[in-house]
């Protein structure tokens, strides 16, 4: 039986609340009582990659090699890369970092967020992957507008 995409989409919705629910009634029970910190960290880890870290904040003077450094005392960084601007080659102020594994991720995700590095107070989290696919680049507001012509809401 064919099922149509928004089913699919509904069906798929449906089973990470069910197993969201799951892993949120099995850590209440266990614990008697839940931290909010501890599911936050649970949603996260839900949904994203664990041992991918979003790093924002950074300064712009920092390297790849630097953030490397930064992070490595708490386990095996497989890649630190700071996104450049492909415009001005300067640093766009965040970075990934990525660990061999999940829990020396979540130790660097508890000690590092928040502290300085080169000066600035840095923003760690789980980093979220990216959908394939085509981007978009800022919606429809500059590209064809199918009867309507080209550009924003002047209606050309």
């Amino acid at each position: 039986m064919w099922l149509g995409g928004a089913v699919v989409k509904k069906m798929v919705q449906l089973s990470v609340i069910m197993a969201f629910s799951s892993k949120l009634g099995s850590l209440l029970r266990q614990n008697g009582q839940m931290p909010i910190t501890s599911m936050l960290n649970s949603i996260r880890c839900m949904s994203t990659s664990t041992k991918k870290l979003f790093i924002g904040g950074l300064s712009y003077g920092t390297d790849d090699q630097t953030l490397k450094e930064a992070f490595s005392g708490f386990g095996d960084v497989t890649e630190a890369r700071i996104i450049i601007d492909r415009d001005t080659g300067r640093s766009r102020g965040f970075g990934f970092v990525n660990f061999a594994d999940d829990q020396s991720a979540s130790n660097a995700l508890s000690a590092m967020d928040g502290q300085e590095l080169n000066g600035r107070n840095i923003r760690v989290s789980y980093a979220n992957e990216r959908p394939s696919g085509p981007r978009s680049f800022g919606g429809n507001n500059g590209g064809f507008r199918g009867d309507r012509g080209f550009g924003g809401d002047s209606g050309y």
